[in-house]
């Protein structure tokens, strides 16, 4: 069914970092948004990430040497990739399919999407933060009425965000040998033969030692990335669903989405306990589980859940820099009073329960490296589902039906890339010209 008109209220299923983002700049040209989540703000994977906003290591998955480290080790529990035995037949598919993009000639093609991009995801925060991104008049023509009656146009002007971004300069990653700096070295020289952008510096051990005290002696090398930012994930997300709220959005939780029927005149967005959402469009934004609803709407490709696990703990002397150690894939983030580690990439169901094992596997990983953090008083362990595809790049746009639009699959890069996925998909919706780039991200591929 053929819709030519730009829809005076979406519904966007997800109040993740990419819905809301997308929210957001629906609200910038003068649509009403109504959110719907199963659970409520950042429920799933957008709470407990590391909060990396950095160009320089968004990278594609189906790195080749993935599939190679990958064969050794994804079915033992311990390792920072792991696959249970009792893979579904959808998992095993995503697997074939994720396999034959880890070839160097594939991930040179992804890592030329992800350098095209540039700091373009960095610009859609700035926008964000500073609450408007088009001209005055777009405002005035808004239809959206605030709670209090007054033009939503106007208090969209007014309002940004509390929570900003943070400079993370530099960026610090930390070794244990020499091999496994040249190994993050090799992959910066694939991004600048791709056309990125990545600087950075090389460091002893004492020199990163001396930048943050709490790294320990297993750390015989480093990296320090400049241009890089960070956020506090928990933080960050509470102020912009303040944001959009504030601009005359709705936000309903507890509203678990199980099936979208279109009609002439619009769509019904119906979720488990029989409640019907009425909109003119419908965003699909629900991250690991997107692909459940958009398969009827022609989304063939495999959307399937990597789970990542963080916890936070209190080191003796609070570290100042986000820290990578990428030979371990572990993530660390300073969030003010408390710091939190993340990692592992665990291929399995999306509500499986958290596993004990792959938090004591980030804890056997972390602690050689680090110095006077107690590891067993952890607070917060947390399990998410992020959504990835088999080429490692995201789902953004139309679906068969131009009432059913998806945002989804970014893999690890989610909250990075959520903003300008918000704001492309938006422009698409609204009828405005998107970004080239866009064209990689055809949810009917």
């Amino acid at each position: 069914m053929v819709n030519t008109q730009t829809p005076e209220h979406v519904v966007v299923i997800g109040a993740g970092m990419v819905g809301l983002s997308t929210a957001w700049y629906l609200q910038e040209r003068g649509v009403k948004v109504t959110i719907v989540d199963r659970e409520g703000v950042a429920a799933g994977s957008s709470w407990g990430n590391a909060g990396w906003l950095t160009p320089a290591l968004t990278l594609p998955l189906s790195e080749p040497s993935v599939l190679t480290y990958g064969l050794k080790t994804m079915f033992d529990p311990a390792s920072p990739l792991y696959i249970p035995l009792s893979a579904k037949p959808s998992l095993i598919r995503f697997l074939l399919g994720f396999a034959r993009h880890c070839t160097p000639g594939k991930w040179r093609e992804a890592m030329a999407v992800f350098s095209e991009i540039g700091a373009t995801g960095l610009d859609a925060f700035d926008e964000l933060a500073e609450g408007s991104s088009i001209t005055k008049s777009a405002h005035t023509t808004s239809k959206m009425q605030a709670s209090d009656g007054s033009d939503a146009g106007s208090v969209a002007l007014a309002t940004g965000m509390s929570e900003k971004t943070k400079p993370a300069e530099p960026f610090l990653t930390g070794f244990k040998n020499l091999k496994d700096r040249d190994a993050l070295l090799h992959e910066f020289e694939g991004i600048r033969a791709s056309g990125g952008k990545v600087e950075f510096d090389l460091l002893s051990a004492d020199e990163i030692r001396s930048m943050e005290p709490t790294l320990g002696d297993g750390v015989k090398a480093g990296v320090q990335i400049h241009d890089q930012r960070f956020i506090n994930p928990p933080k960050f997300m509470d102020s912009l669903a303040d944001s959009v709220l504030a601009r005359g959005a709705q936000i309903v939780t507890d509203f678990d989405v199980v099936d979208i029927r279109e009609h002439a005149n619009g769509v019904e967005v119906i979720d488990a306990q029989g409640r019907i959402q009425h909109a003119d469009s419908v965003v699909i934004a629900s991250g690991a589980w997107l692909g459940q609803l958009a398969k009827k709407f022609g989304v063939k490709r495999v959307v399937q859940a990597g789970r990542g696990y963080s916890f936070t703990v209190l080191p003796e002397v609070m570290p100042t820099h986000p820290i990578y150690f990428p030979s371990q894939r572990v993530a660390c983030t300073p969030l003010g009073d408390r710091f939190r580690v993340a990692g592992t990439m665990e291929f399995r169901d999306a509500d499986h329960p958290l596993e004990p094992k792959r938090i004591e596997a980030i804890v056997a990983a972390a602690s050689p490296l680090f110095t006077g953090i107690n590891w067993e008083d952890r607070q917060e362990e947390w399990v998410g589902s992020r959504p990835c595809t088999t080429d490692g790049l995201p789902l953004i746009g139309a679906t068969r039906s131009s009432r059913v639009h998806v945002a989804g699959g970014h893999g690890m890069w989610g909250v990075a890339l959520g903003p300008l996925t918000g704001k492309m998909l938006a422009a698409s919706i609204t009828g405005e010209s998107v970004p080239a780039i866009m064209r990689h991200f055809n949810p009917l591929r």
